[in-house]
């Protein structure tokens, strides 16, 4: 049987690393008349290399590479000369794995990959997450020959013929969950279930606003509360019946969601994808401008425009504010639920799939 590669890569957070994850088994299924060889290219020290090597079937290589900043740092004088050589770094493997495509997830790991790839005539396939694009697809877009969307608006930023909204590739154990197996675990009542999440470190502003209004908020609802790493607070022990507060949960994670009646969250693209496939509505409270590019109020402000959720600026949050957000979504939780169920490409899984295999010659 013939093999092919192909490289993958990604990298810098979580969110650049799980969707290929979700990409990888899909294309392994379909692919009936080939061997296929995966390789993933990533950073020597980043959260990728920890993911990647958990899978023997994927081989891991790293990169040199250095973070592009829009700001001052005195790291900006050396980090083009680590980008640079990372390149070279790049083009030796694809010299030596010979790939039939690469899918770049974005982090400003996969530039030099990018880059590399072009250099060699292979297709690159890329994923902008964002609703608008961030600067390291910016940089990678000059060398691919399509980009994946997430939002429809992307397609107004990227040039003509090279954009396709294909939705973003959710992983698929989050569509196993089991509502009562969590409800179990947890120990809840019949009341509804708020699920906060404020990503892999936790957001100090969402747990602040959710521990603040606690007193109020056990009485209506059960919540289950991912505050991050070293954020527990033994104080709110005192409502444990009807508050779960964990650092981080994995493999119940999927249970947890299912049980969710709706979401407390920040707004990063791949997380509120996922609520956006598993049909949960969401109060989004985005990362301020002064923490960010903005990236997240936009993405935000879209889901909101299209019925998914209600948005709750930071600088605008109170005790009231918070409440009186809570219960729109208590209220709208129905007519989300049914724009959610209407929308297209919720779960662009199968269709960054099938652009990927096309790329690969004597592919069936």
């Amino acid at each position: 049987m013939q093999k092919v590669s192909i490289v993958f890569t990604g990298g810098g957070t979580a969110g650049h690393v799980t969707p290929n994850l979700a990409i990888i088994p899909l294309i392994r299924e379909r692919i009936k008349n080939l061997e296929l060889d995966v390789h993933y290219i990533g950073s020597e020290t980043g959260i990728e290399k920890e993911m990647i090597e958990k899978y023997p079937d994927i081989t891991y290589h790293s990169v040199r590479t250095g973070k592009l900043r829009r700001y001052f740092s005195w790291q900006n004088f050396t980090d083009p000369f680590r980008v640079i050589g990372g390149y070279f770094d790049a083009k030796k493997l694809m010299k030596k794995i010979r790939p039939a495509v690469v899918f770049s997830k974005g982090g400003f790991v996969s530039v030099p990959v990018a880059a590399a790839a072009h250099a060699y005539k292979i297709p690159v396939i890329a994923h902008e997450s964002d609703l608008t694009p961030g600067l390291a697809n910016k940089l990678s877009a000059r060398y691919a020959t399509k980009i994946c969307t997430t939002f429809p608006d992307t397609l107004d930023y990227l040039p003509k013929g090279v954009g396709v909204c294909t939705g973003s590739p959710i992983r698929p154990e989050l569509f196993d969950g089991n509502a009562s197996r969590a409800r179990s675990l947890y120990g809840f009542d019949s009341k509804p279930v708020i699920l906060s999440m404020g990503g892999s470190l936790g957001s100090a502003v969402l747990n602040k606003a959710l521990r603040e209004n606690l007193p109020e908020l056990v009485k209506k609802y059960n919540i289950i509360h991912l505050c991050g790493k070293g954020n527990i607070d033994e104080a709110c022990e005192k409502f444990s019946s009807s508050y779960k507060q964990f650092e981080f949960i994995s493999e119940e994670l999927p249970d947890a969601l299912a049980l969710a009646d709706f979401i407390l969250s920040r707004a990063g693209s791949n997380a509120i994808h996922e609520f956006l496939a598993l049909h949960k509505p969401m109060l989004l409270i985005p990362l301020s401008a002064a923490a960010s590019r903005g990236d997240q109020i936009l993405n935000a402000e879209s889901f909101e425009k299209r019925g998914f959720a209600i948005v709750l600026k930071e600088e605008n949050i109170t005790p009231s504010t918070f409440m009186h957000a809570i219960s729109y979504v208590e209220k709208d939780k129905e007519k989300m639920t049914a724009a959610m169920v209407n929308c297209e490409n919720a779960n662009g899984v199968n269709n960054i799939a099938e652009m990927i295999i096309e790329a690969i010659p004597h592919c069936q």
